[in-house]
């Protein structure tokens, strides 16, 4: 391996051990990462929340509260554990919505294997827009890199979902996940012209992000009928992130509204991997998610995390799409591959088939439509 791809891939790690907040469990078969001396719950669970933090010798003086979003409550205090106090409520209370607020990751494939950083590429080609797109798509990723290929013409987005910086920590070498949403966006573009395609930063430019900020984006989302989310992270004893449950459980029931989410990148087979795993847990709209692992044309990807509750594989292997105009980049277009860029290739799928009725019929289509399979899974190509 050269120097130069094994300083990539170490990149993302070194900026997760300088976070002060971070906490980091490795000890099963696959690493949950979460914010230190923080607890969520829904409103119905409070009680039952502030009991477990009780019960580590937490006083009300040692506490500090607040409700981030409308019906859930934070609890932070020194020292607390909340991975202690999520399992003590469940034990005594069953199914209920209190847990960390877990770290998330976005799900290119950087860590290990034959792939690694993007590469240069030459230019493919957008879909020629339609004169009206009407499938709504939500990327919420890094933040968007202006100087693009990617034209300003065929995305929106708000003045603080930019991305501004590519070398944050200044060692002069770009942040693993700068053009991650980019990239992803270009795929979606390639792919259809039915869509419209909007940016929205819940991730900084290595990729992280947590499960607080991405509830309180998609609490935002009134116009949006597919939701890309191509990041995702692993729970404690695999129980579904509840912050996540609360805010999804609020986007999709009884909608017209679907999420297409990465499978993630580790070769696990078979432990969920959240939001993606949603598609497979015993919530009402688990079948308006749909879970992406990716394939290389002729299999899935090593790499690639399986399990029951995967959807659908797509094309995930040195897949090219609009990157960023960097001296690294001269044509603007890179090769990267990931369940993060077969999730667009799912999601550019349904919106084709949408154009004339809803996405979650067409999505049944598209799963249903294909004549290839691969470890089981449909297989889009």
């Amino acid at each position: 391996m050269n120097q130069r791809l094994e300083r990539w891939r170490a990149r993302r790690a070194e900026h997760l051990a300088a976070l002060p907040w971070l906490v980091t469990d490795a000890a099963g078969p696959r690493t949950v990462r979460y914010v230190g001396d923080e607890l969520l719950a829904v409103d119905e669970h409070y009680d039952d929340a502030r009991s477990a933090v009780s019960a580590q010798g937490k006083s009300a003086a040692d506490l500090i509260e607040d409700e981030p979003l409308p019906g859930v409550r934070r609890i932070r205090a020194r020292g607390l554990d909340p991975l202690r106090a999520a399992r003590r409520v469940r034990e005594r209370a069953g199914d209920v919505q209190v847990g960390p607020n877990h770290v998330l990751l976005g799900t290119p494939h950087w860590q290990g294997g034959p792939f690694g950083r993007p590469v240069v590429s030459a230019a493919a080609t957008l879909a020629v827009p339609g004169a009206q797109a009407p499938v709504r798509v939500a990327v919420m990723d890094t933040g968007v890199w202006s100087d693009s290929p990617l034209p300003v013409s065929r995305y929106t987005v708000g003045a603080s979902d930019y991305e501004t910086n590519t070398d944050a920590d200044g060692d002069s070498v770009i942040d693993s996940d700068v053009g991650h949403a980019n990239f992803i966006a270009g795929v979606v573009l390639q792919g259809t012209s039915q869509a419209r395609v909007r940016i929205v930063k819940v991730l900084d430019s290595f990729g992280v992000g947590t499960e607080l900020d991405l509830a309180q984006k998609v609490a935002t989302l009134d116009d949006t009928d597919i939701l890309n989310l191509s990041l995702g992270g692993y729970t404690a004893d695999d129980q579904p992130p509840v912050l996540l449950r609360w805010a999804l459980n609020r986007f999709l029931l009884g909608r017209d509204r679907l999420v297409v989410a990465a499978a993630g990148n580790d070769g696990q087979a078979g432990p969920p991997f959240w939001p993606a795993a949603f598609a497979g847990a015993g919530v009402a709209w688990k079948d308006q998610v749909i879970a992406v692992a990716a394939h290389d044309g002729t299999a899935v990807c090593q790499w690639s995390n399986t399990g029951a509750w995967v959807s659908v594989a797509a094309p995930g292997a040195d897949v090219v799409s609009t990157y960023i105009n960097h001296p690294e980049f001269t044509t603007g277009w890179a090769a990267w591959s990931g369940t993060s860029f077969a999730t667009p290739h799912v999601v550019a799928a349904i919106a084709e088939a949408a154009h004339t009725g809803g996405v979650v019929a067409a999505a049944k289509q598209v799963l249903s439509g294909t004549a290839v399979s691969f470890a089981g899974y449909p297989a889009i190509s």
